[in-house]
């Protein structure tokens, strides 16, 4: 398993830049048109973009059918956006500074991402552009974490974004759904701790580089797991909805990680600690 060579990075990233500039004027005019199309197009680039970087998705359990549903899952690399976006029809939930990345921002915002200022004060506001996306019937995906991982361990959550799971998108209560994201396997062998920051972004890392190191590396193989739906009904705050989403999507990342299918199911009911809180 070796980093590649220079003709494999110059094929996938002269394949990525060629697709892409192909599907941006679409996807724009799209948008500008208010196309249904301008929400499923999205997830065929990004079915195409994990195909042209040899990603095989391995998926246990059925994302939710309904619309709106709010998923929500573990965050380990700017990969989990083409390999989430390419199974589940939603845009995502980002933070603000994305929105002024070169190229990237762009993408981003084409596929319709609500890009959120993390400060307390913006809150609300954020609150309010995310119902709206929900009334109109779009599903979102979040990463509460509010950054990124090594992909070992999924960081405590940011609870505040969970608010959302109030608000009742034509009077039904509003679907959530977590997922677990695991990399866990390169070129057929377990993906280990010397390849994982290979994919894994986080801390101090650059974007450029890591991409291009990223571009040279082998078949990925990601295990998706679905976890039941729940709504915010089944505990009664959302601090007790963001513990429980956190604890099944830990226990999903450590099951897959430890190679098993899928892991035990827990009872949607309110945790002790949140009772107690």
């Amino acid at each position: 398993m070796g980093t590649g060579g220079l003709a494999l990075r110059l094929c996938r990233a002269t394949a990525y830049v060629a697709l892409t500039f192909l599907i941006v004027p679409l996807q724009a005019i799209l948008l500008a048109i208010k196309s249904p199309w301008s929400r499923r197009l999205p997830r065929a680039y990004h079915q195409i973009c994990c195909r042209l970087l040899s990603f095989t998705i391995e998926q246990t359990g059925t994302p939710s059918a309904v619309h709106p549903t709010l998923f929500v899952a573990n965050h380990t690399s700017y990969l989990d956006v083409p390999i989430l976006g390419s199974v589940v029809e939603a845009s995502f939930v980002a933070k603000a500074e994305i929105a002024g990345w070169p190229f990237f921002g762009m993408l981003a915002k084409l596929q319709r991402s609500i890009f959120v200022d993390r400060r307390p004060r913006r809150t609300a506001e954020h609150r309010d552009a995310i119902m709206e996306r929900l009334e109109q019937g779009d599903s979102l995906v979040v990463f509460p974490e509010a950054t990124s991982s090594d992909g070992m361990h999924v960081l405590p959550f940011k609870s505040s974004l969970f608010s959302v799971a109030e608000y009742r998108p034509h009077d039904a209560p509003l679907v959530v759904q977590p997922v677990s994201v695991a990399y866990v396997r390169l070129d057929g062998m377990p993906l280990g701790r010397f390849y994982r920051p290979l994919f894994a972004w986080y801390g101090g890392m650059e974007v450029a580089p890591h991409i291009w190191t990223m571009m040279g590396l082998g078949s990925l193989a990601i295990r998706l797991n679905f976890h039941a739906p729940v709504t915010l009904a089944q505990f009664g705050s959302r601090k007790a909805l963001s513990e429980y989403c956190h604890r099944v999507i830990a226990r999903g990342l450590a099951s897959a990680l430890a190679g098993r299918d899928a892991a035990p199911a827990l009872p949607a009911k309110v945790p002790e600690s949140a009772e107690a809180g």
